[in-house]
């Protein structure tokens, strides 16, 4: 009997960096040296947001969800004794992606590398950040100018290079639905090639090879059917576009070429040794379908509703990638699903269904005039309230959360504050004196000069990265490349969706929400105020604002006047509204982990306003260890993702302001 031969695994990553780019190198290195076949490199906040780990609203988030890379040297660092010539690296890096490139470039270089051999992908998706992540900077018209850049000088330059990898992943985490996913993703791409094509770098002839360059991040979710079906759309819907639209005859340049992370949205925090069959479930929708194979595939770890995963755990979700194909025979046959009726009909009804919104986006002008009109953000938000509206009632189940709840005691949390990764507060201080210690020692001339060249470039038509890779060179820093950019450019604040969010959940006598509003109405009156007002802040450099827009949704529909004025605000910004506004409460919404240093400035600059009775509520993903602490600061309540039921929630802030107004307790029957 012959043996079958395997096809090739796909890549396998782990999204991975943190502290300082040294301690991100070792990581790398343990990582590749345990099978990992790629690096997927998580950058920090204020990396991705272009500032200096010493500006104002980088405190407290230098080094926490990723790595800091503020200049040359940094990403010198990072990649020491790594052969960039040999690596396939993946950069989760949007509106400062062009900076992150010219400097990995650069390095490369430094090692003799010859750059056309140069393998990976910048993520370079700005239109999902604008919808869901939040590390936009630029309008979308710069931005989209930025991403046009990159794709032609890569694709003249670095030809292997992935220069976008258009990515739908978000929009799921988000709330969208396959059909949205699909739709979204498709509609950037398609905004994005007609740029890339009006902008004249590209000769007509050379049209396949931007196509074959573009490349998608998609999520999965666990219902696993329906995820394999949506990747098998995805698939017949960018071979129809690019045939059609854009004239490639190649099929090979058509592909639908995509890498996967699979959800960390619907990971728990209760029973969370769940996720780890939810994550192989979700894995096998990417996987098992040759015709619709992942080319990458990074897995979180069971522990990230938790906190910041450890090494050993981003192990096991490497091993659970190696046991599927090195163990199982999955890589020995042709399509499985080939024939199913089944499948065949889920995706057709797929295809039909997203070719009609696609269509209905390119009649509002395309998917840049879709954000700006904030119709994609208001749908993104509507989906999210109607899937939270479907588990809090019990319809969608989550096992451990709204049923099955009854556990055993859980040895892989029995400590938590070890079952989590932690970063040293003293981490941000040492970075940012080294920062102060490059930009010292660099030639300060030079590096002005090369900001000017920047800038007038940027003001004029001309391919931005030449004056970016000069700025590399220079000692420029991070910060500096993006402030030069927001001075020609200015900055944008993206729709929120909350306040054309339908609603959501029914407020008929009896229901849970019915009592809340009872309670907000009463509580109004006994205060003497018309409606009782939330505050709703997102301090800090943390973009994901889909619990805070859930938040303020039910609390406007449960009778609150809900201040939410979107991402990215410092404390100070937080109380001069609270002031401004005379707000009742102050919910602040943080999942970086940059609470410890930011929710207690909140509290102290309340304090010196005298606004003694206005309590401050958090929610986000707090260690236990941490929650304690923040109470004991004074933070009235903290919310974590087990606290899934956000009437509930919004039914203990009413608590929280009569008790900080001494009110007596009010229950209201449900």
């Amino acid at each position: 009997m012959t043996e079958r031969r395997k096809d090739r695994p796909w890549l396998m990553r782990t999204y991975a960096g943190h502290s300082t780019a040294e301690a991100s190198n070792e990581l790398y290195r343990r990582n590749l040296a345990k099978g990992q076949t790629g690096l997927s490199v998580a950058f920090d906040l204020p990396t991705q947001t272009g500032y200096d780990p010493d500006h104002i609203l980088a405190r407290g988030e230098v080094g926490r969800v990723g790595v800091p890379v503020a200049h040359l040297g940094d990403m010198r660092r990072l990649f020491q004794d790594i052969p960039l010539e040999q690596m396939n690296t993946s950069m989760t890096i949007n509106a400062t992606a062009m900076w992150l490139l010219a400097m990995y470039q650069v390095v490369a270089e430094e090692q003799g590398a010859d750059i056309t051999r140069l393998s990976g992908t910048t993520q370079n998706d700005i239109v999902k950040e604008y919808l869901s992540r939040g590390t936009h900077v630029f309008p979308p018209g710069p931005s989209l100018r930025l991403t046009t850049d990159m794709i032609t000088y890569t694709v003249n330059r670095i030809p292997k290079w992935n220069p976008i990898n258009i990515c739908s992943y978000h929009l799921q985490e988000a709330g969208a639905t396959p059909v949205q996913e699909i739709s979204y993703a498709m509609s950037t791409a398609i905004a994005v090639l007609d740029a890339v094509f009006a902008s004249g770098q590209i000769p007509e002839d050379r049209k396949g090879d931007v196509v074959a360059r573009i490349s998608f991040f998609v999520n999965a979710g666990v219902r696993f059917v329906e995820e394999m079906c949506k990747m098998r759309a995805f698939g017949r819907i960018w071979d129809q576009v690019t045939r059609e639209r854009y004239g490639i005859e190649n099929p090979k340049q058509r592909r639908f070429r995509y890498g996967v992370q699979v959800n960390s949205l619907g990971l728990t925090e209760a029973q969370p040794e769940n996720n780890v069959q939810r994550i192989v479930l979700e894995m096998l929708a990417v996987t098992l379908s040759k015709d619709a194979r992942a080319r990458a595939v990074q897995l979180p770890a069971w522990n990230e509703a938790l906190g910041l995963p450890r090494p050993w755990d981003q192990q096991w979700s490497l091993r659970i990638q190696q046991v599927l194909a090195h163990e199982s025979d999955l890589l020995e046959y042709e399509d499985i699903f080939a024939g199913s009726h089944v499948i065949e009909a889920k995706v057709a009804s797929l295809v039909t269904e997203c070719l009609a919104e696609i269509e209905r986006i390119e009649r509002m002008g395309g998917a840049m005039a879709a954000v700006e009109s904030g119709y994609l953000k208001s749908q993104l938000v509507s989906s999210h309230a109607e899937r939270r509206a479907r588990i809090e009632a019990g319809d969608e189940k989550i096992i451990g959360v709204n049923c099955y709840e009854s556990t055993e005691p859980n040895p892989l949390t029995a400590d938590l504050d070890t079952a989590i990764m932690t970063v040293d507060p003293a981490n941000e201080a040492r970075v940012v004196a080294a920062l102060h210690t490059w930009r010292d020692n660099r030639d300060e001339g030079r590096a002005q000069e090369c900001l000017s060249a920047l800038k007038k470039a940027a003001a004029g038509t001309e391919n931005l990265m030449a004056a970016t890779l000069e700025c590399v060179r220079a000692g420029v820093t991070t910060g500096e490349w993006a402030w030069a950019l927001r001075d020609v450019f200015g900055e944008f604040r993206a729709p929120t969706g909350v306040s054309s969010a339908p609603v959501a959940v029914a407020a008929e006598s009896g229901t849970p929400l019915a009592a809340v509003r009872e309670k907000v109405a009463r509580t109004a009156e006994e205060l003497g105020s018309g409606k009782l007002r939330l505050l709703v802040g997102k301090p800090g450099l943390d973009g994901h604002s889909n619990g805070a827009e859930q938040i303020a949704v039910r609390a406007r529909d449960a009778g609150f006047e809900v201040v939410y004025q979107g991402i990215r605000l410092t404390p100070e910004q937080i109380v001069s509204a609270a002031v401004a506004e005379d707000v009742h409460c102050v919910g602040l919404s943080i999942l970086s982990g940059s609470h410890a240093e930011l929710v207690p400035d909140v509290l102290t600059r309340l304090r010196a306003t005298g606004a003694d009775d206005m309590p401050v509520i958090v929610g986000g993903i707090i260690p236990s260890a941490d929650a304690v602490a923040l109470k004991a600061a004074g933070v009235a309540a903290v919310f974590t993702p087990k606290d899934f039921g956000i009437t509930e929630i919004i039914g203990r802030i009413v608590d929280e302001i009569r008790k900080a107004n001494h009110l007596d307790p009010l229950e209201v029957p449900a």
